[in-house]
């Protein structure tokens, strides 16, 4: 049965980026005022907050941060929790939001990610994400998640034909629409030769094909049908959610060039929605590296496997294709603060399907599909969004 009862009725991010200065709390603080107060939400309204963090113990030297974070940003006293799932903290938090508002328990709450990543070194940044992986056969003997998705991205080449050219060409579109965003890290388009510079991280990704590091934070409000009215005439619903799980090292998977769990989780948002992949007007997944995009846009049943690449090649997923994905400009060029991630994702789907996406607005905008995973696909988000009415 499609979930009934949940609406956006506000979204919000700061700048993603190299945020000199600003304290996680302040970031945090920053989007969630822009989500309540900026957007006409009393903060006394809010009765529990989901908050999508992966690593501030290793890089701030911070655990516990759910009720410090909302203690900062004015709301003391209110239920507070943390959600830890690597990259897919925030969908997961998202998730928990929707389960709350969908069973009863809640009317109105806030949804939240943050991270701050960049006052830490890059060994540091890139130790602290290792944890996502399985550390006794993958990231103690040195496999980091450049080393993975490279293999990842071997493997696809070898089975599908999938070239270096085409994962450039996923870092030259991000880079295009993230220089019309003005809150993305990066805000310059590249060039293809850009793109294919002999910079190579693991071979065959290069520095372009890879997400930088990132502090940011995004916030939304969920509200029932009842209370939505309250807040907006032009709310956009969840009607699908989806997750699932596979194993954590590539030992165990009998496929790398398919992640199994964007798989399950898409099938079990779009049974919950009563739609199916055809019916998606966009999609945002998760391009964590270059490839991780054209595997994703196959995972989601955007396209067949091994099509994701032609489907790029042939201007499908851009701005103005058929099937745009990542209209903002994704992980890649936006910016990745993992905790924050999930939830700016579902901030960009929200402004796309209100209309208020400015030069990135999508032609066609009445629902989304945004794909959301943790660690080498471990575990998976996808929610299903339409524009909704009061």
């Amino acid at each position: 049965m499609p979930l009934k009862n949940t609406n956006i009725v506000s979204a919000a991010q700061t700048k993603f980026g190299k945020l000199e200065g600003v304290t996680q709390r302040e970031m945090f603080s920053e989007a969630v005022d822009k989500a309540t107060i900026e957007a006409g939400i009393p903060k006394k309204d809010i009765q529990a907050a989901f908050i999508g963090s992966f690593i501030p113990e290793m890089l701030i030297h911070q655990g516990h941060s759910a009720p410090l974070l909302t203690d900062f940003a004015g709301l003391k006293g209110i239920p507070a929790t943390r959600h830890e799932a690597a990259c897919a903290s925030g969908a997961t938090a998202l998730r928990a939001g929707v389960m709350a508002i969908e069973s009863g328990m809640y009317d109105t709450v806030l949804v939240a990610g943050v991270e701050k990543m960049t006052s830490s070194t890059t060994p540091e940044v890139t130790e602290a994400l290792a944890a996502a992986a399985d550390d006794q056969f993958e990231s103690s003997i040195g496999l980091t998640f450049p080393g993975v998705f490279a293999i990842a991205a071997v493997a696809h080449m070898n089975k599908y034909g999938t070239t270096e050219e085409d994962m450039a060409r996923v870092a030259v579109k991000a880079h295009k629409n993230a220089s019309t965003n003005p809150l993305a890290h990066f805000q310059k388009p590249i060039t293809l030769e850009q793109a294919l510079k002999p910079l190579v991280i693991a071979w065959p990704l290069k520095i372009f094909d890879c997400s930088p590091i990132s502090d940011g934070a995004a916030a939304l409000v969920l509200t029932s049908n009842e209370k939505t009215k309250q807040y907006t005439d032009l709310p956009v619903k969840i009607i699908g959610s989806g997750q699932a799980s596979d194993s954590m090292n590539l030992c165990d998977r009998t496929d790398l060039t398919t992640f199994s769990a964007s798989v399950d989780a898409s099938r079990a948002a779009y049974k919950m929605a009563g739609l199916t992949a055809k019916d998606m007007d966009f999609a945002i997944v998760h391009d964590c590296f270059s490839i991780a995009e054209i595997i994703a846009s196959e995972d989601i049943g955007f396209f067949e496997p091994g099509k994701g690449a032609k489907a790029l090649r042939d201007g499908v997923t851009a701005l103005d294709g058929d099937r745009p994905i990542n209209p903002m400009g994704g992980l890649k060029a936006v910016g990745h603060p993992v905790g924050a991630t999930g939830v700016k994702q579902v901030v960009v789907a929200y402004r796309e399907l209100i209309g208020d996406a400015g030069p990135n607005q999508v032609p066609n905008h009445d629902t989304a599909v945004v794909h959301n995973f943790g660690g080498t696909g471990a575990t998976c988000v996808i929610t299903v969004m339409r524009r909704g009415d009061v």
